[in-house]
């Protein structure tokens, strides 16, 4: 599938291309997005009326893909056949982004959830083995996000460090949650300006931002469910000001507010972009 669509701009915001938005994303005017997040998993071999809809929005629109089942901390072998069908994916719609998650999850099995790593030197090596076999069947760099977790396992080292270490040794990139940062420095009790000035500057393509529940005082859940709390608007603002303004997508997967909150949103990521263009 050949387009004259521009690439995504890095002072671009998206929204993931999700069913229940469907109607509201083919009836917006140019203008209120910028690029559509996919999962391939969901989109894959779709025909019928989403099969269409996809198409009909790929030629309006930019697309960036963002995985869910991949599992690169899993233990057992990637699915190579899989991996070959995302990159006939990616290269039908001309897709620049593929990214997945820096977790597991699956163990015989898909677990249907993202579980995260342990922070040793044995998980460095073994997920930056298995993203650079992925590279190399998908043909592209891959972009790593930062997950959010509650349970920690064994820590050898601290996640910026865990982080840095698989990007280093994988050569890839990071896509960067900044929710997942927030609701993480809040759980874990660590500073998250802290998190964002040891990241590797150079290996952040992307962000994510999304909304989270308070369960109290100390205790954030990830849900993509609400809208986005103000601290950590501060932080994406901060994260345009240590990485450069970034292509981010606003990360919404179910209690789908008005369309028009939606796009509220959306300006507010524009407007924090052009000030960290117009500091840069």
């Amino acid at each position: 599938m050949q387009t004259s669509i521009a690439p995504v701009g890095r002072a671009s915001a998206g929204l993931g291309l999700r069913r229940g938005l469907l109607k509201e994303l083919q009836a917006a005017p140019t203008g209120h997005f910028d690029f559509l997040e996919v999962a391939p998993e969901n989109w894959i071999g779709i025909g019928g009326a989403h099969g269409a809809a996809l198409r009909a929005l790929a030629e309006r629109y930019p697309l960036s893909c963002h995985g869910l089942s991949l599992s690169l901390g899993g233990a057992s072998p990637l699915d190579v056949g899989f991996l070959q069908e995302i990159r006939v994916f990616l290269d039908h719609y001309n897709v620049p982004l593929y990214s997945e998650h820096l977790s597991y999850c699956s163990d015989d099995g898909h677990l249907y959830d993202l579980l995260p790593l342990p922070f040793t030197e044995e998980a460095v090596h073994h997920v930056a083995a298995r993203i650079r076999q992925a590279q190399d069947i998908l043909g592209r760099r891959l972009a790593v996000e930062n997950v959010s977790y509650y349970a920690a396992h064994r820590q050898d080292m601290d996640e910026v460090t865990f982080t840095n270490a698989v990007l280093r040794e994988a050569d890839c990139d990071l896509l960067l949650d900044v929710n997942n940062v927030y609701v993480n420095s809040i759980n874990h009790g660590f500073d998250p300006q802290a998190f964002l000035a040891g990241i590797d500057s150079g290996r952040v393509v992307a962000m994510h931002i999304a909304g989270h529940f308070d369960e109290s005082d100390t205790l954030k859940i990830d849900t993509h469910g609400a809208s986005v709390k103000p601290a950590v608007w501060s932080l994406l603002a901060q994260a345009y000001v240590r990485f450069g303004v970034q292509p981010t997508l606003l990360e919404r997967d179910f209690n789908f507010p008005a369309f028009a909150e939606l796009v509220a949103e959306l300006q507010t990521i524009r407007r924090l972009q052009q000030e960290g263009v117009d500091r840069g």
